[in-house]
């Protein structure tokens, strides 16, 4: 059977007569008076004490060699070698300071220490629930509770969270992350923003230190702390920026986005995104609802949440917004069509406000819109993201038709006030 030694080792045995097979010669001592054969006997006496030594040397060599082979082949890789390096504490866990050698590294490095982020940041998240009546043509009226989170942005009880959270809302009740609960009333919201604040009667809490969106990059880790399911308030999530500046449509809103695949879940919505250092960096707002969707969560950028939200609470409604001064209608169906007396779907203009931009340009209730800019308008959602790339003061192109006419004004926009 061949073998799979580096080396033969086999004509080391036939190194001996008996192992051969040959014949062996006998040979008769010399009589002992006879020193000379005595001393030539001694020799060859001596000569194959060698020779069995040889041999059982060779035998040694052999079978030692052949199972150091056999156990290296299945010894395990070597362990590096040792420093000098002490060994960290029994107790370390998974986090570390950042010069540790093994622990997670200091923020903006790429790795975060999750445990001292989540106890700074997790004072600041509270949970919302709210109770609102609702009418239906078969249970009739009834009250329907729901759930989000909230981020508190000052310690006088000013709360940030999202505009679905607390809309139509009859009760809204806030919960600390010591349990205390307060009654909260609305100081503002903005459903194209999607943000809301709110206030409870307190004092002494701990506001979420304010980050930088924009200074934000894909790859980098981050929290999501919010109140999942609407019953597991405090719940932290881990994750990292996917990707920044999606546009994503949210019921009908086009909005720029955060996107994290940090765990996010109904209830999540009105909490924070922070960052490895517990910078409050996003309002998380949406989740992808498809069915095989994962790790797909949308937050919006804290820069924008807190310009709309100190809007909200200086003037009640957010600045700076373009407005034709008007209230619209989309009829995509013949029911609706028949409601109004009209016949082609489209987007009509129910009100004109007086002294609006669309009232000084000429524009008139019942008009359809055709195009904005030479942009086609088929949804209301269509004209609210294009006038949404404007600033108050610009003029745009807007053609209309009326009596079946189509008609074109030039609207210089002014600003929506609520």
């Amino acid at each position: 059977m061949a073998n799979n030694w580096e080396y033969d080792y086999a004509d080391l045995y036939r190194q001996s007569p008996m192992a051969s097979g040959l014949p062996t010669q006998s040979v008769t001592p010399p009589p002992a008076p006879e020193p000379k054969k005595h001393k030539g006997g001694v020799v060859k006496k001596l000569l194959g004490n060698l020779l069995m030594l040889v041999l059982c040397a060779a035998v040694g060599f052999g079978g030692g060699y052949l199972g150091g082979q056999t156990s290296l082949r299945n010894a395990p890789a070597p362990a590096p070698a040792a420093t000098n390096t002490p060994a960290p504490p029994a107790n370390s866990g998974s986090t570390g300071s950042a010069n540790s050698g093994n622990g997670l590294a200091a923020a903006g490095s790429g790795s975060a220490d999750f445990v001292n982020v989540s106890a700074k940041v997790s004072p600041s998240v509270v949970v919302v629930t709210t109770e609102q009546v609702t009418t239906n043509g078969y249970w009739g009226q009834y009250v329907e509770s729901g759930a989000g989170s909230g981020v508190v942005l000052r310690e006088d009880g000013t709360i940030i969270t999202n505009h679905h959270v607390v809309n139509g809302a009859s009760s809204i009740k806030v919960t600390l992350s010591t349990g205390e609960e307060y009654p909260a009333t609305v100081l503002g919201g903005d459903s194209r923003s999607d943000i809301a604040v709110i206030k409870i009667d307190a004092s002494g809490l701990t506001p979420a230190t304010i980050g930088d969106s924009d200074s934000l990059s894909v790859g980098q880790n981050v929290l999501a702390v919010g109140n999942p399911m609407g019953v597991l308030g405090g719940t932290v999530t881990n994750g990292i920026i996917s990707a920044l500046d999606r546009q994503i449509n949210v019921d009908g809103t086009m909005m720029t986005l955060i996107q994290t695949n940090a765990a996010i879940s109904p209830g999540n919505s009105g909490g924070g995104l922070f960052n490895e250092s517990g910078e409050l960096v996003g309002i998380v707002n949406a989740k992808s609802n498809g069915e095989n969707a994962e790790g797909l969560g949308f937050a919006i950028p804290i820069n924008d949440a807190i310009a709309a939200a100190n809007d909200l609470i200086d003037t009640g409604y957010v600045t700076g917004r373009p407005a034709l001064g008007i209230t619209v209608i989309t009829i995509l169906d013949a029911q609706t069509a028949a409601q109004y007396n009209v016949s082609v779907p489209g987007v009509y203009i129910q009100d004109v406000n007086e002294g609006g931009a669309a009232d000084l340009a000429g524009l008139e209730p019942g008009d359809r819109f055709i195009s904005v800019e030479d942009q086609l308008i088929e949804t209301s959602s269509d004209l609210t993201n294009l006038l949404s790339t404007y600033q108050v003061g610009d003029t745009v192109t807007v053609q209309i038709s009326r009596d079946r006419q189509l008609l074109t004004f030039d609207v210089t926009l002014g600003e929506m006030a609520g």
